[in-house]
């Protein structure tokens, strides 16, 4: 072969190459194309939405319309597109709006096979959008998307069960409560990205050191007291579990959530651990 015929075919190849990354972009969905890092937003209290780098949407613990997000119909009305929705626990503060979601999206639920199982049975989720691909247990990891997304399930100390009214749309009528299995917190790896540790509701508790060796990139760590860690146990929690960097969530919503962000800071300094407090504001959003 003379060195223009080798010249030509060269030429031929790049430019075939260049026409299949042309059309394979082309295909990308508007909201995913030139998508590169993770995106983290908040809603308030502890609802958050991740983007993957290829363009997949997670919410976790989806209460869109809280009571301190002041856009939250208007958010909950722009989600188009969700792939999973985790739940961390039955209480109506973290299941939120996730049932309207699931509906419009078909996205698929991810969380513990009791609450899944509890949640189809008395919130009316879609039972065909949850199976043995995306519900498991503590200690278990779940794969999507070829492995970008993983999620491992993880302790939590709180409760769990769910409350419906006992005629549905009276809201006279009196709450029926039933179990949702245990609660769990979310460790979630991302591929090319940040790996994200979701306490959900939760004390303190010493097994979060195991999550060490897991490299937490950003720790989304309830501080309200009350019904769960105040801002001091919650850097006990941090010293635990040594995440690169932590973020206030789950505090303000109701006045019994008294815990604030400047008292986690002023004691993660006290601890010498302030450089890793990560600020967020409600809509947020940080990229990795």
């Amino acid at each position: 072969m003379t060195h223009l015929t080798r010249l030509v075919s060269l030429v031929v190849s790049l430019t075939a190459a260049a026409a299949l990354a042309q059309n394979a972009s082309s295909s990308v969905p508007p909201q995913v194309a030139g998508v590169t890092k993770t995106q983290l937003t908040w809603y308030g209290h502890a609802a958050f939405k991740i983007v993957t780098p290829s363009g997949k949407v997670l919410l976790v613990d989806p209460w869109i319309t809280n009571p301190v997000n002041p856009k939250g119909k208007e958010d909950l009305a722009a989600l188009k597109q969700v792939d999973l929705i985790l739940i961390s626990h039955g209480h109506a503060d973290h299941v939120g709006n996730a049932v309207e979601i699931a509906k419009s999206t078909r996205a698929r639920l991810v969380t513990s096979m009791d609450q899944g199982q509890a949640y189809a049975r008395y919130l009316g989720f879609p039972a065909d959008h949850m199976g043995y691909d995306s519900l498991g247990n503590v200690g278990g990891t779940l794969s999507f998307f070829n492995g970008e997304v993983k999620v491992t399930i993880v302790n939590a100390v709180h409760g769990s069960s769910l409350t419906v009214k006992e005629k549905p749309g009276d809201e006279k009528s009196a709450d029926l409560a039933y179990p949702a299995g245990n609660p769990v917190g979310f460790v979630i790896a991302i591929r090319n990205g940040p790996t994200i540790y979701h306490t959900g509701d939760t004390d303190a508790f010493t097994d979060m050191q195991l999550l060490r060796s897991m490299d937490i990139t950003l720790m989304l760590a309830c501080i309200g007291d009350h019904f769960t860690m105040g801002p001091d146990r919650a850097v006990e929690a941090v010293t635990l579990a040594r995440p690169a960097k932590v973020a206030a969530m789950h505090y303000g919503t109701f006045p019994v959530l008294t815990g604030t962000p400047a008292q986690f800071a002023a004691a993660l300094k006290a601890k010498e651990l302030l450089s890793k407090y990560q600020a967020l504001n409600v809509h947020d959003t940080l990229e990795f």
